[in-house]
């Protein structure tokens, strides 16, 4: 069996190979929306994409198959409309366009699915996916943000933040190391935001989106001055190996 990971550059017989053997599908989910006057549109597009990557590559390295389709490039942005640059879909068509993909992996005979999140906006409605798509295919699938899943990998990496946020210390960085020509360096001086989208005595469970544009001029939360490519090198490989532990978990997919 050949060790490549990507859907897009096995032939359909080494992938229904891969899903005879039992292989996870990992489908990164992303957006592409502003990222502060600094970033490119595409970085949860590329970072989603690469930490998918990245823990594929530790779970084939530990005698997990698995398998990586490209990443859906379209989520829920309508918070970051306001600034331009951005698409967004309604949820139906989102939650339409991720039902189509995992129905497709499960015609294939892939039984395991993990949606591998990599953009905020996307959080809710990619838990209610993984619920639905799991009654619905008769098969099991997790969802999950990467911050969210693995906190404790990020936050000791970090000078001026607790987590990741938003065009902020944690993305700049891992798109210095990853994309560094997606970075507008001469811009930086400007790329740091309030530390929260929540408003003053919003507690964590109170669930109010509002425009980015009204919580930061700047398009960013967080404070990317402090990025580096160093930094971002660290993230990505403490991120992947910690999501990658969560997936080896044969519990999990019992």
């Amino acid at each position: 069996m050949t060790d490549e990971i990507e859907w897009m550059r096995l032939t359909a017989e080494e992938l229904r190979a891969r899903a005879a053997a039992d292989a996870l599908v990992i489908i990164p989910v992303a957006s592409l929306e502003q990222h502060g006057p600094h970033l490119a549109t595409g970085v949860d597009i590329v970072l989603g994409g690469n930490v998918a990557l990245a823990t594929a590559r530790r779970l084939a390295a530990a005698g997990q198959p698995v398998v990586v389709t490209p990443p859906v490039w379209s989520g829920l942005a309508e918070h970051h409309m306001a600034f331009g640059g951005t698409v967004t879909l309604d949820p139906a068509a989102f939650l339409g366009v991720l039902r189509g993909i995992v129905r497709s992996a499960a015609r294939c005979g892939f039984r395991r699915v993990m949606l591998l999140n990599g953009h905020g906006g996307n959080a809710e409605a990619i838990a209610v996916a993984a619920t639905e798509f799991a009654v619905e295919f008769g098969i099991r699938v997790a969802g999950g943000t990467y911050w969210h899943v693995v906190p404790e990998a990020i936050a000791p990496l970090l000078e001026r933040q607790p987590g990741l946020m938003h065009a902020c210390e944690a993305e700049t960085s891992m798109i210095m190391h990853l994309e560094p020509g997606m970075v507008r360096r001469e811009r930086l001086a400007e790329a740091h935001g309030p530390s929260s989208t929540r408003v003053e005595g919003q507690p964590p469970g109170l669930a109010m989106r509002r425009s980015f544009r009204d919580l930061t001029p700047s398009g960013v939360v967080g404070d990317a001055r402090v990025a580096t490519a160093e930094k971002g090198e660290a993230l990505l490989a403490a991120i992947s190996a910690r999501m990658a532990e969560v997936l080896l978990n044969p519990k999990l997919w019992a």
